[in-house]
């Protein structure tokens, strides 16, 4: 660790820190933002994801404003394909397929796709280390969920 790191913040050094808990909803919530705005939609399937999870039952409010406060300062800090670099490793590999079809879900919540949010989902399947045909594969899923 340099001299430097507490003030300037270090990447890396946060990367130990992060709960399974918080890289999960960190790549959803850079998934909400990856295209400069957050809309209500992505927010409502963002929560809607969360409250449903089993990792996220023991979650009561207080434990829920601090992880989304400390998620989007990160976000503002590092930008959403940041976020990602830092969630992802911290996330289990079981995991991965899963935050990657509710990230595509909350991608596709308001209905268009934006260049910004296609680069993000392929930025995303390369950081969660998924092979393009599972990939494909998912994001082919969500389309046809959220169609019409």
């Amino acid at each position: 660790m340099g001299l430097f790191d507490n003030i300037f913040g270090d990447k890396s050094a946060n990367r130990g820190e992060i709960t399974r808990q918080q890289a999960f909803a960190g790549i959803l919530l850079a998934a909400s933002a990856c295209d400069g705005h957050i809309a209500d939609e992505e927010i409502g399937s963002l929560f809607g994801t969360i409250t449903r999870m089993k990792m996220f039952e023991n979650m009561n409010e207080k434990k829920w404003t601090n992880l989304m406060d400390s998620l989007i300062k990160m976000l503002r800090r590092e930008g959403a394909p940041g976020v990602v670099e830092l969630c992802a490793p911290a996330l289990p590999k079981d995991l991965r397929d899963t935050a990657f079809a509710n990230a595509c879900d909350i991608v596709l919540a308001d209905g268009v796709v934006e260049p910004e949010e296609r680069a993000f989902l392929e930025h995303l399947q390369k950081e969660l280390e998924l092979d393009g045909d599972t990939a494909l594969n998912i994001v082919e899923v969500m389309i046809v969920k959220n169609k019409g």
